[in-house]
């Protein structure tokens, strides 16, 4: 069965702990072992594992994507959000997380993140538990 997971974002850039959402998914689905595929339909977004706990690491990763890949470039993309673009590239569209005794396998500070570049907008996060 797949989940989606509405994200409506609020700016242009926006990163969404979604980690506790998925987490609820696993427990729905009741799966003790097996793999968690978390997977954007979005060209202009993405999705991470990074660290949750500490709020400066989502600032300096969006510091950062924001320096090397600047929103106004000599960019040929006419709809004029090419850097959007380019920052899911980066981050990328999938994550696969093991689940192990009905739990995500993620480490001590690692959460989810739904990462939006070209906001504000209404996204889906589709979520698919497989056992085994």
């Amino acid at each position: 069965m797949l989940h989606y997971l509405e994200v409506i974002t609020q700016k242009r850039t926006h990163f969404e702990d979604i980690t506790e959402a998925v987490k609820e998914i696993v427990k729905e689905e009741g799966v003790k072992d097996g793999i968690c595929y978390i997977y954007v339909p979005h060209t202009t977004a993405g999705v991470f594992i990074n660290e949750n706990a500490d709020p400066d690491v989502k600032w300096d990763i969006e510091k950062t994507l924001e320096e090397l890949v600047p929103w106004i470039n000599d960019y040929k993309h006419v709809e004029g959000n090419a850097a959007a673009h380019i920052k899911s590239v980066l981050t990328g569209n999938s994550v696969f997380i093991p689940i192990k005794n009905g739990k995500l396998l993620l480490g001590t500070w690692q959460g989810i993140f739904f990462a939006e570049f070209d906001g504000p907008r209404d996204r889906k996060v589709i979520i698919k538990i497989m056992e085994g």
